[in-house]
């Protein structure tokens, strides 16, 4: 269900952020009834790129065309009044209103006539329509993470439109859930969509796409039929410009004292949990999203107090540990969420290393501003970080390096217990090789504990496994 010309043409488009190009003259056709992949690099441009296709940023030369027309895109209200939506990495829904309300929000056409069997109608014959299993009546609050996103699908397309961008859609999915997406992206195709779908993930890439496209630095690189891509190895070349195999040499580490034990904990949802992680090892922690492992991570990291069984760090009590903690030698945090729990936006980079590191840069009541911008410019340049400017905010990095940025302020703390929580999310293959290397370093010092839903991240870095479903280590 294609022609020759595309649905849409981006034209020369080119946006900067102070000196910082984060697109440069970039064209690029969007056709209907296919699914267009975009890859690059962390900072490559793919977001920023769609985000002005889908009318959040404005362009600051070129045009965007629909069939022919050019159109000039002031909010992503103009643009899905085109028929343009996109779906991004963190989900904009009212987790307190249902599946229904939330589709309905902000669309009045029609909706003030309706009551609430009416509208939950229509949300299950649409969702029944393009094959996205949902319960139109479920308060969202409840709902897993595939689900949530299904919801932002559904509200995209009860707008009749007819671009779907997705922003690395399966970086929260399970495996199942992942499949299920694409049976989803395939069947809209058949009905005339076209799809954009950003990713990381070369496999997906390859087994999904009818065209792609690799952005590096700014620019297009390359723009292909994915029948005319030979290997994975082909793309990750495109992407970083040089041969990338995701693959590391994971020696065998003498073990030495326990950093952590857990021992019969009780707490709901976790049954009966017993685990060890000690120095020179990783232990990685995998199973379906859900199954206890957020609230396990929490108890460890000290943001739930247990009250049944026994925690211990570093040989310390749960509770002794928390009054006593140093900034240094000790634990380190790299939480899953990486923009509400780990970062502030609006702080700068250097703001947002000082928020774990403060201690080792004080003086008596001074802070040692100079010093700690010193060190964070060492490891700007070591992980890689774009832009490389410790002034610019967080907000203003990318998803991928600001991964990075959480990576380095922690790895530079010297911690002995290490937990890792979806470290590699989010990443590119370039950066996702760093950061297995990172690890594997500091297992030499610290013990490690791999919070992972990526089975071949866990089984490449591990020493040990440990699965968990309902609540418990099985």
């Amino acid at each position: 269900m294609t022609t020759d010309s595309p649905l849409i043409r981006l034209e020369g488009l080119s946006k900067t952020f102070g000196p910082i190009y984060a697109n440069r003259d970039i064209t690029l056709d969007i056709h209907a009834g296919k699914i267009k992949s975009l890859l690059g690099e962390n900072g490559a441009g793919k977001s920023t790129l769609m985000g002005m296709l889908a009318g959040r940023l404005r362009p600051d030369s070129g045009r965007i065309l629909i069939k022919g027309r050019p159109c000039h895109f002031s909010s992503a209200r103009d643009a899905i009044n085109e028929g343009i939506g996109m779906v991004y990495q963190h989900f904009m829904l009212v987790e307190a209103m249902t599946v229904t309300e939330n589709i309905f929000l902000g669309h009045a056409e029609g909706s003030v006539l309706l009551n609430s069997e009416d509208m939950e109608r229509q949300v299950a014959d649409l969702a029944r329509d393009v094959r996205l299993d949902i319960d139109p009546s479920a308060r969202v609050s409840t709902l897993s993470m595939g689900e949530k996103q299904r919801v932002e699908i559904l509200k995209l397309l009860f707008r009749r439109n007819r671009v779907l961008i997705f922003d690395e859609p399966t970086a929260v999915l399970t495996p199942q859930e992942a499949n299920q997406l694409f049976e989803a992206f395939q069947h809209m195709a058949q009905q005339g969509k076209a799809i954009v779908f950003i990713s990381h993930k070369l496999d997906e890439v390859m087994a999904l796409s009818d065209e792609i496209a690799v952005l590096r630095k700014g620019e297009v690189v390359a723009d292909m039929k994915a029948d005319a891509v030979q290997t994975k190895g082909d793309l990750a070349r495109l992407m970083v410009g040089r041969e990338v195999i995701l693959q590391v040499d994971r020696q065998p580490q003498e073990t030495r004292q326990t950093v952590l034990r857990v021992s019969a904990l009780n707490d709901a949802p976790l049954n009966d949990v017993n685990l060890t992680v000690r120095q020179g090892e990783i232990l990685g922690l995998v199973g379906v999203a859900g199954n206890g492992q957020k609230p396990l991570v929490e108890t460890i990291c000290g943001l739930r107090t247990p009250t049944t069984g026994r925690v211990r760090l570093m040989g310390k009590e749960w509770s002794h540990f928390y009054r006593q903690r140093h900034w240094d030698g000790n634990l380190s945090y790299r939480p899953e969420d990486r923009q509400g729990l780990a970062t502030c936006r609006y702080l700068t980079l250097t703001e947002n290393f000082l928020l774990t590191t403060r201690q080792g840069f004080c003086s008596g009541p001074w802070l040692q501003r100079g010093n700690a911008e010193k060190r964070l410019h060492e490891l700007i340049q070591n992980f890689d970080i774009q832009p490389p400017d410790s002034r610019a905010q967080a907000r203003q990095l990318s998803g991928g390096n600001l991964q990075k940025l959480v990576l380095a302020r922690e790895f530079f703390r010297r911690p002995r217990l290490i937990v890792a929580e979806q470290p590699t999310q989010g990443l590119d293959i370039a950066a996702t090789e760093d950061v297995w290397r990172v690890l594997l370093k500091a297992r030499e010092r610290a013990g490690i504990l791999l919070v992972t839903g990526d089975l071949a991240e866990a089984l490449s870095l591990s020493d040990r496994l440990a699965v968990m479903f309902s609540g418990r280590i099985v």
